[in-house]
């Protein structure tokens, strides 16, 4: 038996309104059976409380009837077993997740199974049992008190079935919660909540171990897109649940079902247009209500760019790239667009007449940052390379940014040390490699943020380094950066200035907050708050110097090359 999860015209369907899953049921006795249990629970919070058969729109009906219909009895083994849910907020996740699992136990057949529904907080996992505990108690032959099929205990958010004795628990994850289960069916609510969780890895690893000794079980992740960007757990498996979706990965045994605006969408401003929600809302009109969220388009436009871009994000399911707010840096809103994915460090000094080096951060608890800035020979333009260092300690210390710490280090734009003076001897290392390449100024090549530069300083001018301190400049940092920061402003927004386009610098620019002393603009981490931008200070620290118009030691200047 072979079979593609695949949707490689997704583009065209999406916006068509046709079904996103291709592969019909493998089983369709096993999804006749399910979807026939499914239809029959009763949504109680719904207006006349229909049966969910006669309320659901057909791409409900269709994933619950891939979930079961990927199912076979004869060897009890399930050829479908993990599936991803990506749907704008208010589309029936919690609906879907309360009929599956309690549809998954009704039809198990394990006795004493384990099935868990895992959410980030009490409150979302309140959100997931409401749902299912109503559903029983609606229908008599499940929860009636005494004979009823099912026991329901409230307290322990809690439903056991009487026959089998399998439980289906809905936990407010973490470790202690997950440790030593055996579950052979998992749903994961508002997986982006995971994202932001340091250990969420290893907790779903541990929460999704017992399907290697139950081939019927499944793991099923829905979510909504994140009002930052994607991080973790998240950002893993949407963008291995992309790859399976366009074809570039070929998983059988993974289902992906994204409601996300096509990128030609996107770049032409169509998701802003709510004639076109119903693109990543395929309950418009039903669980969506049109005009409240008319409404809310409105305010979101009235509060200005970050409530919208949180709207876009929970409502629009639109993946929000930098963290665009209505202080950011003027340089964010270009920043994208001057990506060049191929100007690595290697390409940067083949082709640049001239370098400086920016270097900021150190902190135990902090990034260092460090950025190479170099100007083409033939162009003119200025080319960015960044690189950062983070003490292992600092994944517990700022535990809310560690899984996109983690993401970086894995990128390859962050090295993760353990012991205090490896990051210095690395940065030294790649400043010696650029003054080995001829491109460093004789003097003021290197700006270094003047307050903690101590042992940066020392290993740049020990023996064997010989970086002279005519070539190492401390730059003053708040309002006297104005014209740094504004000189990069005015290089991005002219196409002058092109970086690598990675993520590590996109989230330090998306992190960066301005203030207005005097005629100044300022960018501070005191400004910028606990996210970290010192990658990008570097920058600055680097524009500082380049803007004094160096020539490298031993070269010509451009007006010389050019006489």
């Amino acid at each position: 038996m072979e079979w593609s999860t695949s949707c490689p015209d997704w583009e065209r369907r999406i916006v068509a309104r046709e079904p996103l899953i291709l592969v019909p049921p493998l089983f369709p006795q096993e999804a006749d059976e399910a979807w026939d249990i499914c239809g029959g629970f009763r949504l109680v919070d719904v207006t006349g409380q229909p049966l969910l058969r006669d309320a659901a729109l057909p791409w409900l009906r269709d994933f619950v009837r891939a979930v079961f219909g990927a199912y076979n009895p004869e060897d009890g083994r399930r050829y479908i077993n993990e599936f991803l849910l990506c749907v704008s907020k208010k589309n029936a996740k919690s609906t879907i997740a309360a009929a599956i699992m309690l549809c998954a136990l009704i039809m198990n057949w394990r006795q004493s199974a384990e099935l868990l529904i895992l959410s980030p907080t009490k409150e979302i996992a309140d959100n997931s049992y409401k749902p299912i505990r109503d559903m029983i108690r609606a229908d008599d032959e499940l929860g009636d008190p005494d004979h009823g099929l099912l026991k329901v205990q409230d307290y322990w958010r809690t439903i056991t079935h009487r026959e089998t004795g399998a439980t289906l628990k809905v936990v407010a994850a973490d470790s202690d919660t997950v440790s030593g289960k055996k579950a052979s069916f998992v749903f994961v609510d508002e997986l982006h909540e995971f994202g932001k969780q340091a250990k969420a890895s290893n907790m779903l690893l541990e929460a999704t171990g017992g399907l290697t000794s139950r081939p019927e079980g499944f793991v099923i992740y829905a979510t909504t897109q994140s009002a930052e960007p994607p991080a973790g757990v998240f950002k893993e498996k949407l963008q291995y649940a992309r790859k399976v979706r366009d074809g570039a990965i070929k998983d059988p045994r993974f289902l992906p079902v994204i409601y996300e605006f096509p990128q030609s969408m996107l770049e032409a401003g169509a998701h802003k247009d709510l004639a076109n929600a119903y693109v990543t809302n395929p309950n418009w009109g039903a669980s969506v209500d049109t005009e409240r969220i008319t409404q809310l388009h409105s305010q979101a436009l009235e509060s200005g760019e970050n409530a919208f871009k949180e709207f876009l994000a929970k409502h629009l399911n639109v993946e929000i790239g930098m963290n665009l707010r209505g202080d950011r840096w003027a340089g964010a809103d270009y920043w994208e667009g001057a990506a060049e994915p191929v100007l690595t460090l290697d390409e940067l000094l083949a082709r640049a007449e001239v370098c400086t080096v920016g270097i900021d951060g150190g902190g135990l608890d902090d990034l260092l940052g460090l950025d190479v800035l170099g100007r083409c020979s033939e162009t003119r333009r200025w080319l960015v390379w960044s690189h950062a260092w983070a003490h292992r300690i600092v994944l517990t210390r700022r535990k809310e940014i560690a899984p996109r710490l983690l993401d970086f280090e894995a990128d390859g734009d962050l090295t993760i040390v353990d012991l205090p003076g490896q990051d210095v001897t690395e940065v030294a290392d790649i400043v010696c490699r650029v003054r080995d390449a001829g491109l460093l100024p004789e003097k003021a090549a290197v700006g270094v943020d003047a307050a903690g530069i101590g042992d940066i300083v020392d290993e740049l001018t020990a023996p064997g380094r010989d970086i002279t301190m005519e070539q190492i400049v401390g730059i003053s940092q708040g309002w006297r950066l104005n014209g740094a920061i504004k000189t990069c402003e005015r290089k991005l927004a002219g196409g002058e200035m092109v970086h690598g386009g990675r993520p590590m610098m996109a989230w330090c620019v998306g992190n960066a907050r301005t203030v207005q002393q005097g005629n100044a603009v300022s960018i501070t981490k005191q400004v910028s708050g606990t996210a970290k931008i010192d990658p990008l200070m570097g920058l600055f620290n680097a524009a500082s110097l380049m803007a004094m118009n160096p020539v490298a030691a031993g070269g010509k200047s451009f007006w010389e090359t050019t006489t």
